[in-house]
């Protein structure tokens, strides 16, 4: 079985160096870019199986590179871990609105950017596993978790892998107030402190994409003081 392959985009090469070290010693195949251009063509010519990619880059920076990749059919299912200098919320919650699945902050702890990858592509494999997964429906919703086809009122809508998780464990579960603790559990299979505003995020785009209207929510419903709970029987 070949080895699942990690771009690793800094411009930074001591960055670089640590990450690449790490993953490779937990027997991934790492590729590196140091710059948004050659991000880029890695992504289109070598297909990783997740991105690590820095914010801060020459000629394209992360939130280019991470909405290119996203705007292409063919790429917008790549798993992208951003990082970050920057630790205001607002400049996490752009990365994440722009459709990175996860951030993290530096200076960081390369295991834990290990633990990141590894929690992201075993979601990757269980999902592809489900070859004879069924179909989830809720309203106009309609989710087909084998081949990972989401659709809004029979159009088709691209969601990000992390979106995906979220919806699927709500669409699972209609009328269940999650806290957003259990739903990031269930939905990502990890969580770490702060973990909360990043689940706000995804839910923002999720409504964005899938709700009739996106600032007046009806399907994917807020439990204040709780989490979320999906809308049962597609009632809105």
């Amino acid at each position: 079985m070949s080895k699942e392959r990690v771009l690793v985009v800094d411009d930074d090469k001591e960055i670089v160096r640590l990450v690449r070290g790490y993953l490779e010693k937990d027997s991934y195949e790492v590729l590196v870019a140091y710059n948004g251009e050659a991000a880029l063509h890695a992504i289109r010519r070598e297909r990783p199986d997740c991105v690590i990619l820095d914010l801060m880059l020459p000629d394209r920076d992360g939130y280019e590179v991470t909405r290119l990749v996203r705007a292409d059919r063919q790429l917008a299912a790549t798993p992208i871990i951003m990082l970050t200098a920057r630790v205001e919320d607002t400049d996490k919650i752009v990365g994440l609105e722009m459709g990175a699945d996860d951030y993290v902050t530096k200076p960081f702890n390369p295991r834990e950017v290990v633990a990141r990858v590894r929690a992201l592509l075993r979601r990757s494999q269980l999902e592809a596993a489900a070859a004879t997964a069924p179909i989830l429906a809720s309203g106009t919703v309609r989710m087909d978790t084998g081949s990972r086809i989401v659709t809004v009122n029979e159009e088709p809508v691209d969601l990000t892998p992390t979106e995906f998780d979220i919806l699927r464990v709500l669409l699972e579960n209609p009328g269940y107030a999650f806290t957003r603790d259990e739903l990031i559990e269930r939905g990502l299979g990890y969580s770490y402190a702060g973990m909360g505003r990043t689940l706000d995020s995804h839910i923002k785009n999720l409504r964005r994409k899938i709700e009739r209207d996106h600032k007046n929510p009806t399907l994917i419903q807020t439990v204040y003081g709780v989490g979320y709970r999906l809308a049962e029987d597609g009632k809105t």
